[in-house]
Parts: structure tokens; sequence; C-alpha cells
């Protein structure tokens, strides 16, 4: 006998952006006689925005409160059944089932579910080596994450910061501890630090990091991290070197938390995120969703899966999914891959291939990098801007942007998104009605200027 629409049941596996995002547009979609919700969280939080954790080290955010977009009494108060500090240990996909254990007591319960959403996010890779999980040493990914961060520095007498990785985090939180009045060394596997640049353009990301006082440390490894008599880190190592620390903080990216979908024999990519069709649904199942950063996304670029862990997508993961659950109709199409960060004043903005990006996936490309200025140059507080840009060879398809600068760099990407979701050529491009006044922008965007010079470098080709 098949269950009545009233007792219908959505599990949620994970109750940050994704998962609640999820859970609260299905709840828009139907009352609780319709669809009973009951969602799963690890972690002392819920709805909160992770992207925001290096502003709170770094004291920019005051509160901790101030990155939190919903309560679990909010969520309880809309209808759905949060239960904090519940980690789903097992799926049970033949038996529709989660079973899950209450993190301070161990007791442990199975739930049965009609619809399931997994969000279970993302988690900070921990190098293989001894003393990564030592006192002192930080990955910075979850509130709770940047919580122990913050009763470290609370605790630590020292001043000595080793981050390790110069990636977004990285970079973000080599910004945190300076602002903490910290001596700071990134230590960097790559040549270069932001490995999502292509080199040239990272060398500008190290000029201007070296140029606030930070120590970078480029194309060394971490092979170990070593403790003093009191277990605490004290240093790390390299092969050929020894930087003294007195907290250490992990930005070496993050991994899709997978381990439950995998074990429930859930299909993953080669990224280790969970595959889904356009509408969230897991492939080859018709009652499980997932999104955020658990997932892979179609690269509209490129064509191919990527993972990338980002607040936006996942929200709109669970936009997409909480109207498919609701009984409405909604798809996530893809990306393209644009990211902005900033360290100090300094802005950095991605979006689409690198050239190594394109050329794994056999595009042959022109590129041009342009220096120009934020303002028209005579109206004050103009400041450089380096933009480069990549197009397709004959087609002049727009294929990437990479912008390094300082005060409104880093969201001057966004025109390059949209060129690049429109499928425009860099001559279409040329020919953009941007916004102009000389306290904006020269008469000729930046952006606009990479354009033309890309326009007429494909004619040449």
């Amino acid at each position: 006998m098949s269950m009545s629409a009233a007792n219908e049941r959505l599990v949620v596996i994970g109750g940050d952006a994704a998962g609640m995002s999820a859970a609260s547009q299905a709840r828009r979609m139907k009352g609780p006689d319709e669809l009973e919700i009951v969602a799963f969280e690890r972690g002392h939080f819920s709805s909160y925005s992770a992207c925001g954790i290096p502003y709170w080290v770094g004291g920019d955010v005051e509160e901790r409160e101030q990155l939190i977009a919903r309560t679990p009494e909010e969520h309880r108060a809309r209808g759905i059944d949060l239960r904090m500090r519940t980690e789903v240990t097992e799926i049970d996909v033949a038996g529709q089932r989660v079973r899950a254990r209450d993190v301070d007591s161990g007791a442990e319960s199975w739930t049965s579910y009609d619809k399931l959403v997994i969000a279970t996010g993302a988690r900070p890779i921990r190098p293989e080596m001894p003393g990564a999980d030592a006192p002192g040493v930080h990955g910075v990914q979850t509130l709770d994450d940047g919580q122990a961060l913050l009763d470290t520095l609370a605790r630590t007498r020292g001043r000595r910061a080793v981050v390790v990785g110069a990636g977004y985090i990285g970079v973000e939180m080599a910004e945190a501890l300076i602002n903490r009045g910290y001596e700071v060394t990134v230590v960097n596997r790559g040549r270069e630090p932001m490995s999502t640049l292509d080199p040239d353009m990272g060398r500008l990301v190290h000029e201007a990091m070296a140029g606030l006082g930070i120590t970078m440390v480029d194309d060394a490894e971490v092979t170990k991290v070593l403790t003093g008599e009191d277990g605490r880190v004290r240093a790390v190592a390299t092969e050929d070197a020894e930087y003294p620390a007195d907290v250490v903080v992990l930005g070496i990216g993050v991994r899709p938390e997978t381990a439950l979908a995998r074990a429930a024999g859930l299909p993953v990519g080669r990224y280790g995120g969970l595959l889904t069709d356009l509408a969230m649904r897991v492939r080859g199942h018709e009652n499980i969703w997932a999104g955020g950063d658990c997932v892979e996304v179609l690269d509209l670029v490129s064509g191919q899966e990527r993972h990338i862990a980002l607040g936006t997508h996942a929200n709109k993961h669970g936009q997409v999914i909480g109207a498919n659950v609701g009984g409405g109709y909604a798809t996530f199409p893809g990306v393209v891959g644009t990211a902005v960060s900033k360290v100090c004043d300094l802005e950095i903005a991605r979006t689409g291939l690198r050239e190594k990006d394109a050329r794994r996936v056999g595009l042959q490309f022109e590129t041009v990098t342009i220096e120009s200025t934020s303002r028209a140059g005579y109206y004050p507080g103009a400041s450089p801007m380096t933009v480069k840009m990549l197009a397709e060879r004959r087609t002049g398809r727009l294929l990437g942007v990479q912008i390094v600068g300082r005060e409104g760099a880093g969201k001057r990407v966004d025109i390059a998104a949209v060129a690049l979701t429109a499928g425009m050529t860099v001559e279409q491009m040329t020919a953009l009605d941007l916004g102009y006044a000389p306290p904006f922008s020269p008469v000729w965007d930046p952006v606009l200027v990479a354009a033309r010079k890309a326009a007429l470098k494909v004619r040449a080709s």
C-alpha cells in the first residue's frame, strides 16, 4: 500500500546552505500536513556563511552570530524538524532509511524517508604527514572550525602563524592573521599563489602579498608539523627549511564529503563529488537529490564536470532541489567558474578557463594581457589593474578572464561571467554598453580594452 501524500517524509543530511535552502524551499511549497521534513546536522550551527569565516577570524565581522542566516529555532518555527549535533552514519538506499547518531550521547536510531537530500558539504584536505593533527593546526571549513581557531588564537602567546596553501582560503586566512597582528608565512606547493589563476597572474598576487609583509614561500611542500614538549605545534618543516609557528592554518583546499554516499553505492565523479542530473537528482535514483559542496557541477565553458565549493552554488542547488522535492520543477544548468577574493586591498578575480584548462579540453586559444586603471586616469583614486583574457582561435569565443588589481577590480569579472554564460565572442564584447563615468571607469573599461585586443589577435590568427 502506498503512503498517502499527507505523511510523506523528506530527510535532509546537512544543515547548512544547500540542505536548509532545500528544506526551506520545499516547506514553502508544501505544508507540514503534506510533507514532514527532518534534517540532521552534526555541528553546532545551521544555515551559516562559511565564506564569511576568514572575515570573522580577522575581525572585520565582530560577532559569530552575524554569519548565521537562520538559527535551528527559526527553522523549527517554520515546521522543519532540525536535529543538531546528530550525524548520519549510514544511508540504506534499498530500505529508504538513514541511521543517525547523537554526537553527545552516542545513541543511534533509524529514520525512514520518501525523499532524501544529501548536502554533506566538503572537508578541508589534511595532508598525510606527522603532526598534522597536533593542537594548534586548524582547517577552516565550518563555523565550529572557525570557533576552534579563534579559541586557539586567544590562548596562544606567540605571534607567528604559518598558512599552508595559497588558494582562496589560504590568502584570506593570511589577511585575517595579518589583521590580528601575526607574523604570517604562507607555504605554497605551487609555483605561484592562487593556482586558480595562470602563473603570470599568480605572480602579481605573490608580489602584492610580499608587499603586505607576508613571507611567501612558493614551490615548497610541508613534509611535517613539528611539536614542542607540550605536544602543541612549534614549526612546520619542508624538505629544506623550518618555519616557526605558534598556529598553523591549512588552506590546501577541500574535498567533497561523500564517504556516506559512496558507502551507499551512489555515483561519484572524478573529483569525488556526487553526480546529479540537471534537476540535482542523484543519477539513477528517483527519490534522492544532492547539492552544495558534495556534488560535481557542469562547467559550461569546457563541457566537463568540476568540483567547486562555493556558497553561491550551494544556495542555488538548494532552491532547485526544494522546488523539485516540493512538486515543482527547476534545473541548475551549470557554472562558468567565477570566483573573487581579496588579500588586504588587493582584489583577485577569475572566471572561465585558465590556459591549462583550455589545453586539457583540446581548445586552441589566444591570450592577451592589458594594464589599465579602475577609474579615468585623471580622477582621484584611480588604481592599476591587470586583465588577462583567453579567446578561442578562429571563433573568437570568450574562454576566460582573470583580473588582479586594487579597488574596483574584483567585481568587474561579472561582466565576463555574463559574457561567458551567453557564449559571446570577444568581438561582440567590445560593443557592450557598460556604465561609464570618470569615477567608475576609464572611457574604455579595462575588460573592453582586453576584449578589443583579443579580437584583433583572433582576427590575425
